[in-house]
């Protein structure tokens, strides 16, 4: 697995630009980069204004996190680009696995990025879309200290009524989440197949709890 430092500092910038997914309550028909805009600044005002959150208390993340912030993303989408072709060997068990665990590294991960949350702003740039679109593309900067932080979304909108647009990828300074993932999942896969993929994200899991 990549060196976890790094894994750390990519998930600060993610949250920042996660923003967007901190808020159940948000329109069907809201637009994508109306959804980015809007739930962007509340995240930012909710991890300012918490200062549980700030320090990265795990136990409320992990809740915060599971409740307001899964839903708005397809993890399933997620879990198999990121394992990548392996995944169609997979059993329902291993992919119910698979997830399971990739959630929790997530979830994880944000407890302490979230902490390093303090003066930055989001700003959207222009975008246009058809009517008809059903995957877009969503590019923001985080603005605060130092340059600008490019990041943008994969949003695909969901066909059933009252799920709005869910997020299927994040691209960090032209890295790709999934693709970020997937070289890693690879390696762990060739050399020790599916269900040791799982054995090292439990691995990993178990070792952050403890932290």
């Amino acid at each position: 697995m990549a060196n976890h430092s790094l894994i750390k500092k990519f998930f600060f910038i993610i949250c920042l630009g996660c923003s967007v997914l901190f808020n159940f309550a948000w329109c069907a028909d809201e637009t994508p980069d109306g959804f980015i805009r809007r739930l962007s600044t509340e995240l930012l005002d909710t991890v300012r204004a918490d200062a549980s959150l700030r320090t990265g208390d795990i136990n409320k993340i992990s809740v915060l996190v599971d409740s307001r912030v899964m839903p708005h993303l397809n993890f399933q989408r997620i879990t198999s680009a990121a394992v990548g072709p392996a995944w169609r060997q997979a059993s329902a068990e291993q992919q119910k696995r698979l997830q399971e665990e990739f959630k929790l590294l997530l979830i994880r991960s944000y407890a302490g990025a979230l902490a390093q949350v303090k003066d930055q702003t989001t700003q959207l740039k222009p975008m246009r879309m058809n009517e008809q679109d059903t995957e877009v593309v969503v590019r923001t900067e985080i603005v605060g200290k130092g340059e600008p932080i490019q990041i943008d979304y994969r949003l695909e909108k969901t066909p059933f009524q009252g799920t709005g647009w869910k997020i299927y990828n994040l691209n960090i300074l032209g890295v790709w989440l999934v693709e970020t993932y997937r070289g890693q999942f690879a390696q762990e896969i060739n050399a020790k197949g599916i269900d040791g993929l799982i054995n090292t994200l439990t691995e990993r899991n178990k070792s952050n709890a403890r932290k």
